[in-house]
C-alpha cells in the first residue's frame, strides 16, 4: 500500500521540522522538434476503465532480473518509464499508456520486482524489496533498452522509486511526476512514535512484522489487496474483472518475500544489504530533488494533500496538482490527469 496515507508517518514528521535536505544537480536534455510539438497538446477525455489490457508485453534481462513490461507508442520518441506501487501492477497505467503513446511517446510499464512475468535471473539473489536496489532495477531497465534519459512517473512504491531516481541519478530522469510527492524512505524517522489514530494508518506493516503476517498474506493476498483498494480507494468502484488482471501479477514466486521484505527494512526489522548501505545512507539525508517535477495529491493524502509539507524537497520547476474525489490509484482511477502531468512536465524540462 501506500507509501504515503492520510496518517503519514514521514510526512507527519516532515511537516514538524525533522527532516534533512541535501541537493542533486539535475541535468536535462535538449528537446527535439518532435517534443516541442508535444508540449502543447491535451490529453483527450478519457473514462478510466477504457482499456483492459496492453498491446505488447515483452521481457529483457536487465542486472538482476527478467524483466516484464509492457510497451506502447514510437521506437524513437521520448521515452516514458511508468512505476506502479502495492498492491498492484502494470495495470495501473492501462488507460495513461495509450494516451501518450498518441502524442507520440515511448511508454515503458515495467512489472517490479515481486510482481507478474519479472523473474530473478539466479536462485541465490536475496529477494530483498528495500528502496535502493528497486530503483537499480529500473537503471538496468534504462541499460538495457539503451534509455538514456527518461520521463520517470510513479505512485506508491513507485513514486518512491522514481523519486530516489530522480534525486541519485538525475543525468537519467528528464523529469518527474510523483504521487503523493516525496515518498524517500527515512529510517530514523520511521522509529519516531505517532499518536494512535495515525499509527493506525500503519497496521498492515505491524501485521507484516510477524509470522502470522507472512503466512497470512502468503494465502489471503488477493483478499488482501482488495481490502486495501477498497480502504485507500473509496470511490472508486472497480469491477471484478478490473481487480482480477492485477491481482494475477501477485501470483510472482517472489511476491510474498518481496512485500515482507520491503515493510520489515523499513521500519528497522532487517538490515539493509552491505552493498546498498552507501546509497541507503545518501537517501537518509533526505536529498533535494532537482529535476523538473510535478507532485500530486488526491483525497487518500489527507492533512498532506496541500503539498506544503515536502515542497522544499524540489528545487527545479515545480508544481502540485490536487485531485478531488480519486483514491491512490491516481493513474487508473484518472488517467487523463495524469498523462495531462506527464506531458506538461515534459514542458518543464524543455
Amino acid at each position: 500500500m501506500p507509501e504515503q496515507s492520510k496518517y503519514d508517518r514521514l510526512g507527519f514528521l516532515r511537516n514538524a521540522g525533522m527532516a534533512v535536505a541535501g541537493a542533486q544537480l539535475a541535468a536535462m536534455g535538449p528537446a527535439s522538434a518532435q517534443v516541442r510539438k508535444l508540449l502543447a497538446a491535451n490529453v483527450p477525455a478519457t473514462a478510466a476503465g477504457t482499456h483492459t489490457s496492453f498491446a505488447s508485453l515483452k521481457q529483457i534481462n536487465a542486472g538482476l532480473l527478467n524483466v516484464g513490461y509492457a510497451e506502447a507508442g514510437p521506437a524513437d520518441g521520448q521515452a516514458v518509464i511508468l512505476l506502479h506501487g502495492w498492491p498492484y501492477d502494470i495495470h495501473s497505467y492501462v488507460d495513461v499508456a495509450p494516451l501518450l503513446a498518441a502524442q507520440g511517446y515511448r511508454v515503458i510499464v515495467p512489472y517490479l520486482r515481486g510482481y507478474g512475468s519479472t523473474r530473478f535471473l539466479s536462485s541465490s539473489t536475496l529477494r530483498n524489496g528495500e528502496q535502493a536496489p528497486v530503483a537499480l532495477d529500473v537503471i538496468a531497465l534504462m541499460d538495457a533498452l539503451k534509455i538514456k534519459l527518461a520521463i520517470i512517473g510513479g505512485f506508491d512504491w513507485g513514486a518512491r522509486t522514481a523519486g530516489i531516481i530522480a534525486a541519485l541519478w538525475p543525468e537519467r530522469c528528464k523529469s518527474l511526476v510523483s504521487v503523493s510527492g516525496y515518498l524517500i524512505t527515512n529510517r530514523k524517522l520511521t522509529t519516531q512514535p505517532l499518536p494512535p489514530k495515525a499509527e493506525l494508518g500503519w497496521w498492515y506493516q505491524y501485521y507484516f512484522a510477524t509470522e502470522n503476517g507472512v503466512l497470512g498474506y502468503t494465502k489471503y493476498r488477493h483478499d488482501f489487496a482488495k481490502l486495501i483498494w477498497t480502504i485507500v480507494s473509496p470511490n472508486w468502484h472497480f469491477s471484478d474483472a478490473t481487480f482480477d488482471r492485477t491481482a494475477a501479477a501477485f501470483n510472482n514466486p517472489d511476491h510474498v518475500a518481496i512485500v515482507i521484505s520491503d515493510y520489515r527494512w523499513r521500519i528497522n526489522l532487517v538490515k539493509s544489504e552491505p552493498q546498498y548501505e552507501h546509497l541507503e545512507a545518501r537517501l537518509a539525508q533526505g536529498p533535494v530533488i532537482s529535476v523538473p517535477t510535478i507532485t500530486i495529491a488526491s483525497d487518500f493524502d489527507g492533512p498532506a494533500k496541500s503539498g506544503t509539507g515536502y515542497r522544499d524537497k524540489f528545487s527545479g520547476k515545480y508544481s502540485h496538482r490536487i485531485l478531488n474525489g480519486i483514491g491512490h490509484n491516481v493513474p487508473q482511477e484518472a488517467p487523463q490527469a495524469f498523462a495531462q502531468a506527464v506531458i506538461d512536465v515534459n514542458g518543464y524540462a524543455s
